[in-house]
């Protein structure tokens, strides 16, 4: 009997070793990525290679399960495989699930070396389908400055994404804003490159899993995007030129997607539309092989963006045709071909017309092939329903979202300390305003199971205290009251609300807030005015940053009452609000904070949290001041206009409590420092109100004299620290070459010996300064 089990068990191994042996090495997960990466790319056929830098679009054709069901037509769809899809926005969860199912397999088990397909998503601040959790947009993301939470958040996100299938995600931008007319304005971090770069960061490791460029189990790939200049389009046209210096485009636009690549080292790299010094960013070899691939020793792969390839001969004309602009785009350092990979089929005929050599092509199959072996794409499992289900119905999403949409809010304005109001304070309270009862959540989102509008947040929190009344007050457009999923279902042109049409309810709206002891009123945009134009029909860029049609006129009418009024701005991009801000005696930046929304402002309404955000984009007073922003050259706002000064509303930085913070005078631990050396700034911070708060601490640079002109201050650092009354916490911040570094006359990143201004506290208008000399 033994003889015959030790028999059986020789067999079995020996069976064993000859199917293993029989295996070609790129399907064995124990061997080292590269062996995987080489061994498969030596087997692939010419149209086989072609297809893993094409990508495709689950709705373009659609995926149904007649084209599903027949073999010949996903031969011919699918035969030599696929690099990448795109999402269809318009699925259930249900479909999306089930079809991703099907062409995996099918790319597995059907095509001849069973490639699989990087499946992708949109997930700006919350993945773009349905049933996910929906976060605040970036821009009020960043005036949280908690770098800790904006991981954790992305963390979750990324499950929520990794059970869906998804394997890569268009995240994050980390354009600099410098031009709020812009209708992506919403989707940055704000005009600092630090910031950006530093909260970039955070939403990558988030993604990934961590800092080593490693895609943790259960995570997603991340992609930077767009490089570079598109956050400051001219005319704040969306895809707008971005004609700027060099010295420009390296300080400010390019920076943030160095520091991200330094510290986080994003997966995937997306190229801008805009155009610099005459060249699409889709066709520019110096950025995306001098700069990104030598300078910067980047690793990863670079995607268009979604027809940026189809531009260069449709819209930039600086090519004839789509197989010129192919030859254009690869040559240029574009990986993958997004949305349909139209243009990159030519690319198999240019490597035969000798214009493309077969050892490029093949590094470039190399690098998607070496992201879909990191992975783990040969060996994943199918999409499990039950498990998204599961990940939908998981409270903490909701937890975290609460969180951050209570930290993002920014309070402007508190005049007589309105603000918090006691539960039983007023008897009635009239919540007003076309963001009021709908609680929009911005470009580029998802749709939650659970969306809490002011209106519903204010009314659990004050139930049995108060009485809460409501009225429209007015229209914002007539066509623009659903929340989307990435705003698909507006499809017609947007339609704009007459006089006639806001009359009556700007009539009622001051008849329930007479009713009322306490008003608040929502106002701001909705998701047709602020996001991606890209139809005719589709717009979202601006020419005023004025309330859109009757708002001010609905705030003004409300505040003729003389009952106190509360202001909540819910939008994407900073607003115009000057006369609000000399009249309305409390005002609230919302901006689209998420799902959560309503809950965070009843919490931060009544007390029980107290606001903290701080602004991470300037508001100006007018639209003729743009563009204006905290970090200007000396000479940008040497005079005044004729009818003001040129300063904004509230500036960068900007943000109050309903505590108090003393800073003392900060701390060097040595005045002097070498360029190769670092010292260490201290300062303590004291909570000098009645009420536990938090306060963000920032630091900024100068550089008195320097061979070329510098900006008049820099953020090199900022902290975000919880203080209960009374308490003191002392905060200490490294200063070395990565604070004190610039482009210098002779254009190399260095630190120039000098006199440096340090300046630390709570905002531009307090801050405590000290000077540092640099020697050689």
């Amino acid at each position: 009997m033994t003889t015959r089990i030790a028999f059986i068990l020789f067999t079995s191994l020996c069976l064993s070793l000859h199917a293993t042996a029989q295996q070609p090495p790129y399907k064995n997960p124990a061997l080292p990525i590269e062996r995987r990466v080489t061994d498969l790319v030596t087997r692939m056929t010419l149209p086989e290679k072609v297809a893993q830098l094409q990508s495709g679009h689950m709705g373009r054709p659609k995926l149904t399960d007649a084209v599903l069901n027949n073999p010949a037509k996903m031969d011919s769809l699918f035969k030599n495989g696929v690099g990448m899809m795109n999402p269809a926005f318009d699925e259930t969860l249900e479909q999306t699930n089930q079809r991703r199912n099907r062409l995996q397999q099918y790319l597995l088990t059907k095509t001849r070396l069973g490639i699989p397909v990087i499946f992708i998503d949109e997930s700006h601040h919350g993945l773009v389908a349905p049933r996910a959790d929906v976060y605040p947009h970036s821009i009020g993301f960043a005036c949280s400055w908690d770098t800790a939470l904006v991981e954790k958040v992305y963390n979750y996100i990324a499950g929520q994404a990794g059970v869906r299938g998804t394997s890569l995600v268009l995240a994050p931008v980390v354009d600099v804003c410098r031009d709020p007319r812009w209708g992506r304005t919403g989707e940055t971090f704000g005009e600092d490159p630090y910031l950006c770069g530093m909260m970039g960061s955070a939403v990558v490791k988030g993604f990934q899993g961590g800092s080593s460029g490693v895609i943790a189990p259960g995570h997603v790939a991340a992609t930077l995007k767009h490089f570079t200049g598109h956050g400051q389009p001219e005319g704040g046209i969306n895809q707008g030129p971005a004609d700027y210096s060099v010295r420009t485009l390296r300080e400010f636009h390019m920076e943030p997607f160095r520091l991200c690549i330094q510290k986080a080292k994003p997966a995937a790299i997306m190229a801008s539309y805009a155009e610099i010094d005459g060249v699409p960013s889709h066709a520019s070899s110096w950025l995306l092989k001098d700069v990104l691939r030598k300078e910067w020793k980047y690793k990863g792969i670079v995607v268009s963006d979604w027809f940026g390839i189809d531009q260069l001969w449709k819209k930039h004309f600086i090519e004839p045709n789509e197989k010129a602009a192919t030859l254009h785009a690869f040559n240029a350092g574009i990986t993958e071909d997004l949305p349909y990979g139209i243009n990159y089929r030519h690319l198999g005929e240019l490597v035969n017309e000798g214009k493309i050599t077969m050892a490029a092509l093949d590094n470039a199959v190399a690098d998607i092939l070496r992201l879909k072996f990191q992975l783990g794409l040969f060996e994943q499992k199918d999409i499990d329903l039950q498990k998204i289900n599961t990940a939908t119905q998981d409270p903490s999403g909701r937890r975290l979202a609460l969180e951050a949409a209570e930290k993002s809010m920014v309070l402007l304005k508190n005049q007589g300390g309105l603000l918090p109001i006691k539960k039983n304070q007023y008897k009635k309270i009239a919540v007003i305003g076309p963001c009021a009862a709908t609680n929009y959540l911005g470009d580029y989102s998802g749709v939650p199971v659970h969306n809490v509008s002011l209106l519903e947040g204010i009314r659990n929190k004050l139930a049995g205290q108060a009485e809460i009344l409501y009225a429209p007050g007015c229209m914002i457009t007539k066509n623009g009251d659903t929340i989307s999923q990435n705003n698909y279902q507006f499809k017609d042109k947007t339609e704009f609300p007459t006089p006639q049409d806001n009359e009556p309810l700007i009539k009622e709206a001051v008849q329930t807030a007479r009713e009322a002891d306490c008003i608040i009123v929502a106002v701001g945009e909705n998701e047709q005015l602020s996001r991606e134009a890209w139809l005719p029909d589709h717009f979202g860029d601006a020419n005023t940053l004025d309330l859109s049609g009757a708002q001010e006129d609905l705030v003004k009418a409300l505040v003729a009452t003389g009952k106190p009024v509360i202001v909540y701005l819910a939008h994407g991009r900073p607003l115009s609000i000057s006369w609000i801000a000399a009249h309305a005696p409390a005002i609230v930046d919302g901006w689209f904070t998420g799902e959560e929304a309503g809950n965070a402002f009843a919490n931060i309404l009544t007390g029980e949290t107290t606001p903290s955000g701080k602004l991470t984009i300037s508001i100006p007073k007018t639209v003729g001041q743009v563009p204006v922003y905290y970090n200007h050259k000396p000479s940008a706002q040497f005079f005044e206009y004729t009818q003001g000064k040129d300063e904004p509303l509230y500036p960068f930085g900007y943000g109050l409590s309903y505590t108090t913070f003393t800073y003392s005078a900060p701390r060097l631990s040595d005045s002097v420092m070498r360029a190769s050396g670092s010292v260490q700034l201290s300062v303590d911070i004291t909570n000098t109100g009645a009420v536990k708060g938090d306060e963000i601490v920032q630091l900024y640079i100068h550089q008195k004299i320097s061979s070329v002109v510098r900006p008049v201050k820099e953020l090199k650092g900022f902290a975000r620290i919880s203080l209960e009354a009374g308490e003191k916490k002392t905060v200490r911040f490294t200063i070395d070459a990565s604070s004190l570094s610039f482009w210098t006359a002779a254009m190399t990143y260095a630190v120039e010996p000098g006199v440096f201004e340090i300046m630390v506290g709570g905002g531009l208008d307090k801050l405590g300064k000290l000077n540092l000399i640099v020697t050689d």
